[in-house]
This record gives C-alpha cells, structure tokens and sequence, in this order.
C-alpha cells in the first residue's frame, strides 16, 4: 500500500524521485501497444524539459518512474520559453478573443508559482491530462483516468536507488505480466542496454552500478536474492 507520505512529499531540484501510479478504477490504462508508445510521446513531450528519466516500466493498469529534477535555472529557462511561445503565438490577438482553454492555459503559466515543485507538478498534470482524453476517446469512455494525487518518493541512498532501479524493472515478473522481466518492452531495462541515442540517462545510470556488466549482474543477483527470501520491495 502507499504510504500517506507518498502523496504530499515536494520536489526539490537536482533530487531523485520514485514516482508511480495508477488508473483510479485498476482497470486498464494501455489497452495495445499504440497505448504504450503514445503515454511515451507525450511523457517526452511535457516532462523531458522538466525531468531527466533514469528508468521506468509501464504495466496494465500502472506506472513506475525514477527520475531526477532538473536544476533550478534550467526549470526556470523552460518556463521562460513556454512563456514567451505563448506571447509570440498571440502578438497579433486580443488575450480577451482567445478560446477558454487557450486563456487559461496562458493565465496559468503567467501565474505559475517558480518552485520545482509547481513547475513540475504542472507539466504532470499536463501530460496526465493529454494521456486521458486521447485514451478516453480512443476507448470510449469518460471521467477521470489517474489516481490524483500521483506518488513520489524521494531517493535518498546510493543502495536505495540501485534497489530501485531493479524494484521498477522486475515490475513484470512481480505481477505475472512476464516471466522474463527482461524481456518486457515496455521498461527501460532493454533500452539501457542498447547503444542508440535516447533522452533515457543511459550512461548515467549504467555508472551506478560501474558498468553495463555489473548494471546486468546486479540485476540477476537481485532476482535470485528476491527469489531466495521471498520478499519484495513494497507493493504498488
């Protein structure tokens, strides 16, 4: 269960963080793969500029994200564009003659309070918003997608966030979904591995845990550790 702490901690810049959640129902949030490759185009779109991905893994009905905040002056800077993008769109328009949704968004962007916390929690909301009425529409169906609020968990260990690391890619063994974890393509875990360019903090990570052949050995030990124990990190 999540602990009450979960809902409420703040984000802090250049901090790491768990982040998860799930559909409010526990029924499906990605009913095909173009749902899974859609929720990664708009997590690029809305929260890349905000956040740098150190590993995730989407699953039916949830999600599970480990990221760092980005700086300050780097938040700062893409608020600032978005900003001057949405003044640059309405130079020759009267705010007053723009649609509702176009004024507020605007409004709320003007008045967004400049902590990481808000900026981003903002563009969460943003993409959690862009995700739901596509997939509403997609599936016809209606009202709130998201549990709200979403679970963040601040990363305040090396060793917690090399269990992490694990906890979020053995996602699908832990839930049936594959026996393999290693081969479910929709975690970062294969994606680390390869040697194409990606927004994912691939070297980074890898450096955790000194190199790919350990990033690979931790993972295998981890699971024959788990195995061995029967325990888990915690549940979703």
């Amino acid at each position: 269960m999540s602990k009450t702490v979960h809902y409420y901690t703040k984000f802090e810049e250049n901090q790491f963080y768990h982040i998860y959640n799930r559909t409010v129902d526990k029924h499906a949030l990605f009913c095909n793969e173009g749902n899974y490759t859609f929720f990664l185009q708009r997590y690029d779109a809305y929260l890349s500029p905000v956040i740098d991905t150190y590993a995730y893994c989407l699953l039916g009905n949830h999600f599970h994200l480990l990221v760092r905040i980005r700086s300050m002056e780097e938040l700062t800077a893409f608020l600032d564009s978005e900003l001057k993008a949405k003044k640059l769109m309405n130079t020759q328009k009267d705010l007053s003659t723009l649609y509702p949704e176009d004024l507020t968004t605007f409004q709320k962007l003007s008045n967004l309070s400049k902590t990481p916390h808000e900026i981003v929690s903002h563009q969460f909301q943003k993409f959690f918003q862009s995700y739901a009425m596509a997939f509403n529409k997609q599936q016809s169906r209606v009202g709130t997608l998201f549990q709200t609020p979403f679970k963040r968990v601040l990363v305040n260990s090396d060793a917690y966030f090399r269990q992490l690391v694990y906890y979020i890619h053995s996602n699908p063994t832990h839930h049936n979904v594959q026996l393999d974890f290693r081969e479910w393509k929709w975690s970062s875990y294969q994606r680390i591995l390869m040697e194409r360019e990606s927004k994912l903090q691939k070297a980074a990570l890898i450096d955790w845990f000194g190199n790919k052949e350990g990033f690979i050995l931790f993972h295998a030990n981890k699971q024959q550790q788990l195995a061995d124990k029967d325990i888990y990190m915690e549940d979703d």
